[in-house]
């Protein structure tokens, strides 16, 4: 007897080196389940929400550049997942939705959950199908998956709900599941060229994002022969560790003072695997050299000189080989002091011992702990202000939702790195607003027994968003939160909870947080007006902060007489 088209498609993830599904059963996969459930070499993740499972194999794919998968139902779950499918597509990270439908004869018929899925999924996919028989399945869901690792996307399966149950009785096409990556390479002419413009350089600054990742000793031999520091986007956070002697932290609200007056002196600018969206950060007369694997990108913000579209490791390669080593440092050294000047006062914040704790304690106190290869999920908000700028990362890896943006992705981030490294500590670093969104997948950390550790930044507010109305110079409004007690709700989910209210709490409690073999969730109350100032404050924003202190202060004025 032949194979189903569900036991099928299961051979097919396999091959492709797929050995987690998250998701959530139901009625119109349910014939996919049942061959999930017999495969020896596929673990199924039952997530609480499919908006969940969607962030965690988003998660799953950048730590680890294998696709992620997620599955749900037709109509509702499909939707669901929509959410994290875009911070995927966002992060360019491969990632493999299997969503059910109404059976095929029933398509067509506005039955009971069916939605255009087709058309639902257009916009976020690379690779967006619906299966026909079973003979197609196995044949669509292996293009599915070249797609999203070719094109580094999303990639969309929608399976009506009798096709998984039916034979594969004819000769499939012989499609084959290789996937053979490619090196992009920059034309000679241009790699004169870029070798031409640095060989008198100026004051060199170069800009390093995600796609530096895999070329550390390059970039780092680079910058000494430019003897040119280097700024890190917040995707790239890591590519260098944070503390090396070139390294001037990152860029934009979330960056550092020496990076800012850096960008404003810089003559030339270097972009590495960055398509740098704040432009209003970078310097404005510069001469600019972009390095991109995608062509597409160079160029695509600000002006450019030159454009190398190449692999960021074998370019780097190739301009090194090219280079002389320049001996004016001057430049470099002045910002080098101000980078440790920064540091300092960094750790100074996050060693403030005052009640409410200051937020900038938490990453400090987690620095002093926290192994060298650890895996680190941030959420989004204020929590990345601070740990944008007050925890050095090192060799850990370091992930969070970088151009969606998103809200809740520090939970799911965590589940994702602990299945995909099991034998590491792996720490999601939240804020109170963020965790609510996704606080019902703890369970699934319990679940599945994978002993993560919850960093909760309670401070009872939409802090980030508080700031932005102010700085805006608008009055507070609708940004308080009514929260759990979050160390309660750990010990009720089956886990270990810690409430924690001073800096000696906090030490102690990470101490045991990472000695546990539980999930854990540190509850830890920080001040709401301890406002995410940016590195460099404008004109612009000080006059508005004052003009919002002053609607304060004339509202409390209008309520003192309202009561008189």
């Amino acid at each position: 007897m032949g194979k189903t088209a569900g036991d099928a498609l299961m051979d097919v993830l396999v091959e492709w080196g797929v050995e987690v599904i998250f998701g959530m059963p139901g009625d119109s996969i349910n014939r996919l389940m049942e061959p999930l459930r017999k495969h020896p070499k596929l673990r199924f993740i039952q997530v609480r929400h499919e908006e969940a499972g969607a962030l965690a194999a988003s998660a799953y794919a950048k730590l680890t550049g294998k696709p992620g998968v997620c599955m749900a139902i037709a109509g509702p779950g499909a939707i669901h997942l929509l959410n994290g499918l875009y911070d995927a597509k966002l992060d360019h990270a491969p990632v493999l939705a299997i969503t059910g439908q109404v059976e095929t004869d029933l398509m067509g018929t506005d039955f009971f959950q069916e939605v255009n899925l087709d058309r639902l999924f257009d916009d976020v996919t690379v690779y967006n199908q619906r299966a026909m028989s079973a003979e197609q399945l196995p044949v669509i869901a292996i293009q599915a998956l070249r797609m999203a690792m070719t094109h580094r996307g999303v990639a969309h399966l929608n399976i009506p709900d009798d096709i998984p149950a039916f034979k594969v009785e004819r000769h499939v096409r012989g499609n084959s599941s290789i996937f053979v990556p490619s090196r992009t390479i920059p034309r000679e002419s241009d790699l004169e060229k870029a070798a031409s413009l640095l060989s008198n350089p100026g004051k060199t600054v170069i800009l390093a994002g995600r796609g530096a990742h895999d070329a550390r000793e390059e970039l780092i031999t680079f910058a000494r022969k430019l003897k040119a520091p280097i700024v890190l986007t917040l995707p790239g956070k890591g590519t260098i560790p944070d503390d090396h002697p070139y390294c001037l932290g990152g860029l934009g609200l979330l960056g550092t003072k020496p990076a800012y007056h850096a960008m404003r002196e810089a003559e030339t600018l270097v972009m590495i695997g960055t398509s740098f969206p704040f432009i209003g950060f970078l310097p404005h007369h510069a001469r600019t050299i972009h390095i991109d694997s995608n062509p597409a990108q160079i160029g695509k913000r600000t002006p450019v000189d030159v454009g190398l579209a190449g692999d960021a490791l074998y370019t780097l390669q190739q301009l090194n080989g090219r280079l002389s080593e320049r001996q004016e440092d001057e430049f470099l050294h002045r910002h080098q002091q101000g980078m440790k000047d920064w540091l300092e006062e960094m750790k100074v914040q996050g060693e403030a011992d005052r009640t409410p704790l200051r937020p900038q304690t938490v990453p400090v106190a987690l620095q002093e702990v926290i192994a060298d290869d650890a895996v680190i999920s941030c959420d989004v908000g204020n929590v990345t202000v601070w740990m944008a700028r007050n925890f050095l990362v090192r060799n850990q890896k370091f992930i969070i939702s970088s151009w969606l943006a998103t809200l809740g992705c520090g939970l799911p981030g965590a589940i994702a790195g602990k299945l995909a490294f099991p034998d590491k500590q792996v720490v999601a670093v939240v804020g109170d607003g963020g965790f609510a969104m996704t606080m019902a997948d703890f369970v699934t950390a319990v679940k599945y027994n994978l002993p993560i550790v919850v960093i909760v930044l309670n401070n009872s507010k939409i802090a980030m968003i508080k700031f932005e109305q102010e700085v805006m110079g608008n009055a507070e409004f609708a940004t308080d939160l009514t929260n759990p007690n979050f160390a309660r709700y750990a010990e009720d989910c089956g886990g270990i909870g810690i409430r924690v209210e001073s800096r000696d709490e906090l030490k102690t409690a990470l101490q045991r947080a990472f000695e546990t073999k539980k999930p854990v969730i540190l509850d830890v109350l920080v001040d709401p007006d301890e406002a995410p100032m940016p590195a460099q404050v404008t004109f612009s924003q000080a006059k508005n902060y004052a003009v919002h202190l002053l609607k304060e202060w004339l509202e409390e004025r209008k309520d003192e007489q309202a009561t008189t």
